[in-house]
């Protein structure tokens, strides 16, 4: 199932996306009682997928980032991030810094460069504590896709990440949530202006979900809702203003987001 969430003229819902992709023309939202948790209920409403507008799928109460988790994007980033961990690297990212699918990425006037990392997202579905590994899918409702957009000159400055992944707008989510999807080895392909700059699978991750799901929920509870994120491979770069990012994951769908400066629409 992908579920989304929409803002059509009746207001905003949780809703079940169906119909293929490739047919957007084909593709409907059918509105979800109250949320997607557990098994949802159907309002007998639905829409053309066509005519309401895509937002982040989930109001995510926070989330939580794995950084260095793939090799070769810690070779190129040299000695900013520090050498690959024995454990998960994990940070936070403020949900103000979420938004959806075609939602402007915007540029910081005290930010250069700002790089975008596109990455798998678990958007987890109940209540959980102290996780064992095994058990990490039982605590999942399903995969999305995030762009953890990052300050590079104040990831540096600053010794920590905070300010510099922290921005409004710098975490991109969307365009919904699949369930069923085994995260182990899918493709993830960005593109920045139709060009590929990332071209991985989810298999390269040096701590995959179930370790990383277990890591996290000894730390911290994890609630209904909360994001993921489960880092990116090489391949980042910078984005500038009037550049459009795709994060593409095999499964899922394609998240896009154009971006400008700070201050412009």
């Amino acid at each position: 199932m992908r579920l989304g969430r929409i803002a059509s003229p009746d207001g905003v819902a949780f809703v079940s996306v169906e119909g293929e992709p490739g047919d957007p023309a084909g593709m409907i939202a059918r509105e979800i009682a109250e949320h997607p948790f557990g098994t949802p209920t159907f309002t007998g409403r639905s829409w053309p997928l066509a005519d309401v507008r895509l937002l982040a799928p989930i109001l995510a109460g926070k989330v939580v980032c794995i950084g260095k988790n793939y090799a070769d994007h810690i070779a190129e980033m040299g000695g900013i991030t520090g050498p690959a961990p024995a454990d998960p690297v994990i940070f936070l990212k403020p949900n103000t810094a979420i938004i959806g699918p075609d939602a402007a990425i915007k540029l910081p006037a005290n930010a250069s460069p700002v790089h975008f990392e596109g990455e798998l997202a678990a958007v987890i579905g109940r209540p959980c504590k102290d996780v064992p590994a095994a058990q990490a899918a039982e605590n999942i409702l399903g995969y999305t896709i995030a762009n953890d957009v990052s300050a590079r000159d104040q990831q540096k400055a600053d010794g920590q990440w905070t300010r510099a992944k922290g921005h409004d707008t710098f975490c991109p989510v969307g365009p919904w949530i699949v369930t069923g999807v085994d995260p182990s080895d899918l493709q993830l392909r960005t593109e920045v202006n139709g060009e590929v700059k990332q071209d991985s699978r989810t298999s390269l991750m040096i701590h995959d979900v179930p370790a990383i799901i277990e890591w996290i929920s000894a730390v911290m509870t994890l609630l209904p809702g909360d994001l993921i994120l489960t880092g990116t491979p090489a391949g980042v770069g910078p984005i500038e203003d009037g550049d459009t990012v795709s994060v593409s994951i095999e499964g899922i769908g394609t998240l896009t987001n154009p971006v400008v400066r700070k201050g412009k629409s």
